[in-house]
């Protein structure tokens, strides 16, 4: 049976911490608004909380076991996500570095958020049991972002 660790979920979840935080930095700066400035500086700084969380959970991650009836299954669909996913699209590029539409940002932010939630819902098997609470904590802040993107890009039509 094909296996993978808890460690390499983690990883590719500080991974995908890692991209939101640079591309909200990103969206801050090119922002003339001082609100959408604050915005996204605010959630670059949670999206760098959640990874120092991941990184902390590392170091205790246990190897998981493929509970699906077909051993590739669930992998296969871990992986496809992963590969498919708003976050790596282009590593080194983010939707602002042709130019800068705000509407485009916050449609990215919006897509990245919901990404994350769907991922970070699949992690909780991934980890210990005990674990959980973290995970969902950080699914709540994720949701809490994507409501905080969704309001703030209505107020922008």
């Amino acid at each position: 049976m094909l296996s993978t660790t808890a460690g390499e979920i983690l990883q590719f979840s500080i991974r995908l911490e890692d991209v939101g935080e640079r591309f909200y930095l990103d969206v801050a700066n090119h922002s003339s608004d001082i609100g959408i400035k604050d915005l996204f500086n605010q959630l670059a700084a949670q999206e760098a909380k959640h990874k120092r969380v991941f990184e902390k959970l590392l170091p205790r991650a246990d190897e998981f076991q493929n509970p699906e009836s077909y051993p590739l299954e669930y992998l296969e669909y871990f992986y496809y996500y992963l590969d498919s996913s708003v976050f790596f699209t282009n590593e080194k590029k983010t939707p602002l570095s042709e130019s800068f539409n705000i509407q485009e940002a916050f449609d990215y932010a919006i897509q990245m958020e919901l990404d994350s939630i769907m991922l970070y819902q699949d992690l909780k098997q991934f980890v210990p049991v005990e674990d959980n609470k973290i995970i969902e904590s950080i699914i709540i802040e994720e949701r809490g972002h994507f409501i905080k993107l969704s309001e703030a890009k209505k107020n922008l039509i």
